[in-house]
C-alpha cells in the first residue's frame, strides 16, 4: 500500500461524510433518502458514518442522490490495448468483406445499370433519358 493513500476506514469516513452532505443538500432526511433508494434508514445511517455496506446498496444511494454517474470517473473504462485494436479493425475488415461478398450474390437482381436512373436530368446527376451528360449550370 502507497502511503500517501488513505485507510480503508478513513477512505469509507470521507465517503460517508460526501454522502450526508449530498443528502442535506437535497433537504433529505436519512429516512427519506432510504425510501427514495429502496434500502433501509439504518443502511443509510452505516453508509454516512463510514460502515461497510453491500455494493449494491450504495449503488442505490448514489442513485437516488443524483450521483450515480459519477462511478465513471471512479472506475473509468480501460483504453483497448494496441493488441485489442488491431484484432478489433481486423475484425471490421472482414465483417465489411463478408457484407460487400453478401451484397453481389450473383443474380444480378440488385446490380446498377447505365440508364436505370429514373429521374433522367432532374434526379440530379446531369444525365438526361438518353444517358447523355448535360452541362451543369
Amino acid at each position: 500500500m502507497e502511503p500517501h493513500l488513505p485507510t480503508d476506514d478513513a477512505a469509507l469516513a470521507r465517503l460517508g461524510e460526501r454522502l450526508a452532505r449530498q443528502r442535506r443538500r437535497l433537504d433529505l432526511t436519512q429516512a427519506e433518502l432510504a425510501h427514495e433508494a429502496g434500502v433501509s434508514k439504518r443502511t443509510v445511517e452505516r453508509l454516512e458514518s463510514g460502515g461497510s455496506t453491500q455494493l449494491l446498496n450504495f449503488v442505490r444511494v448514489l442513485r437516488a442522490l443524483g450521483l450515480l454517474g459519477r462511478l465513471d470517473g471512479l472506475v473509468p473504462d480501460p483504453e483497448p490495448s494496441p493488441l485489442e485494436r488491431l484484432r478489433a479493425a481486423d475484425a471490421e475488415r472482414r465483417r465489411v468483406g463478408r457484407r460487400r461478398a453478401n451484397a453481389d450474390d450473383g443474380d444480378g437482381a440488385d446490380a446498377w445499370h447505365w440508364g436505370d436512373e429514373a429521374g433522367g436530368a432532374g434526379d440530379g446527376t446531369g444525365a438526361s433519358e438518353g444517358g447523355t451528360e448535360e452541362p451543369a449550370s
